[in-house]
């Protein structure tokens, strides 16, 4: 029988949501970039990475609170 997990037990991985930041960095930030390249402009790259971040944030919110099902 399994203990019960207490409110102080982490509940995932730290590198997961340090990897979720990382690469939504870097995608939306390489999309921005890309487009500069196309368009021609100067501040998509930027605007991409406030983008990916924020992305990379709400993913590590939607993974570490979900409630985890109750062992039948």
């Amino acid at each position: 029988m399994t203990q019960p997990k207490t409110p102080s037990e982490p509940k995932g991985d730290p590198w997961h949501a340090f990897g979720y930041i990382v690469s939504g960095v870097f995608v939306y930030g390489l999309i921005g970039w890309g487009l500069d390249r196309w368009l021609g402009t100067t501040f998509l790259v930027a605007i991409g990475i406030l983008i990916g971040a924020g992305f990379g944030l709400f993913m590590t919110f939607a993974r570490f609170n979900r409630v985890p099902p109750e062992p039948q």
